[in-house]
């Protein structure tokens, strides 16, 4: 069973950055595809940054490309996504999540695709 544990979200002021972790556990695969996405209220799901330990290939929604980066430490257990120049608009649940055996970030780009595995949520405020 896939476990995702999410840490590090906070209020911030606009401007500032914070970098969420997720320690992932349960795989049966080597390789897959984890990211991020965010809920904030009154908006749509959207799928946020994903990175493929298969190919290191990584994804950003428009929204945050440039500003945010995602990456995985060498043994593939923690999946951090640091944020830079953090918005209002930002502000939201992060939720950490995967299926646990697609190799590609493509799904991701979909507001509709629904991972098997989620964490808990982490919340992320921006706000002067």
């Amino acid at each position: 069973q896939v476990q995702l544990v999410e840490s590090g979200g906070g209020l911030v002021q606009p401007g500032g950055s914070l970098r969420l972790s997720c320690e992932a556990s349960g795989f049966t695969s080597d390789y897959y595809a984890i990211g991020w996405f965010r809920q904030a209220p009154g908006k749509e799901r959207e799928g946020v940054s994903c990175i493929s330990t298969y190919d290191d290939r990584t994804y950003y929604s428009d929204s945050v490309k440039g500003r945010f980066t995602i990456s995985r430490d060498d043994a593939k257990t923690t999946v951090y996504l640091q944020m830079n120049n953090l918005k209002p608009e930002d502000t939201a649940v992060y939720y950490c999540a995967t299926d646990g055996i697609l190799r590609s970030c493509r799904p991701y780009y979909s507001s509709s695709y629904s991972p098997d595995y989620w964490g808990q949520g982490t919340q992320v405020t921006v706000s002067s």
